[in-house]
């Protein structure tokens, strides 16, 4: 049997999707939680100077799109052929191009510019993704792609609260009631035995993404 270990910070965020495959895969992995004591040391030795990090059998990876694309190849959750994997690939990216407008509000350093980006963004620019992103699931029954499911639905199920986070910062809404499709990726992804019970043991974060 392989030795698997996956290190990423005691969020979920980037991590938690690759968390939750390699739970549903059945995979007995080592969940390791880097703490901020560790990880100059251990930046050194990863791939990219990052996490998250799968090891398999000694052998590192990184990138984590491509360790949960790994994932749903393995565990049976890709495209039957070509064009269905490249759909599952286009409908992530879009998840990908909304936490990036999150990603830039966050790291803007000029407090008045930060501000103002974020009420453009709020106003602009959210609105018309999330809405992209609830049409496209509600087109694909509850599914991130394919209208089954699929690696993408762990990526989406992984990053919620964390995307949620990034966009509205505090308080966070409740976005259950202007775009209902989400809470059906999240419950199919959690529904799921194997996930569920790793979804309830898992450690708790001070900061809830």
């Amino acid at each position: 049997m392989s030795k698997v270990v996956f290190y990423y910070f005691n969020v979920k965020a980037l991590g938690e999707g690759a968390r939750l495959l390699l739970s549903y895969g059945g995979e007995e992995f080592v969940d390791h939680r880097v703490d901020l004591d560790e990880w100059p040391k251990l930046k050194e030795k990863t791939p990219f100077g990052q996490l998250p990090m799968l090891v398999i059998d000694g052998k590192q990876y990184a990138q984590s799109f491509s360790i949960c694309r790994y994932l749903g190849n393995k565990y049976g959750l890709a495209g039957d052929n070509d064009e269905e994997a490249f759909e599952i690939d286009q409908n992530v990216d879009l998840l990908v191009d909304i936490r990036a407008k999150a990603t830039a509000v966050y790291s803007e350093k000029d407090p008045e510019a930060k501000k103002k980006m974020q009420e453009d963004f709020t106003k602009n620019v959210y609105p018309v993704m999330l809405e992209q992103l609830n049409k496209l699931v509600k087109k694909n029954n509850g599914h991130i792609a394919l209208g089954k499911l699929t690696w993408g639905d762990f990526i989406f199920a992984g990053m919620f609260d964390y995307l949620m986070r990034a966009i509205f910062d505090e308080p966070v809404p409740d976005v259950s009631a202007k775009y209902p499709a989400f809470k059906q990726v999240l419950d199919h992804v959690y529904s799921i035995p194997r996930v569920k019970a790793y979804a309830d043991a898992a450690p708790t974060n001070p900061h809830g993404i």
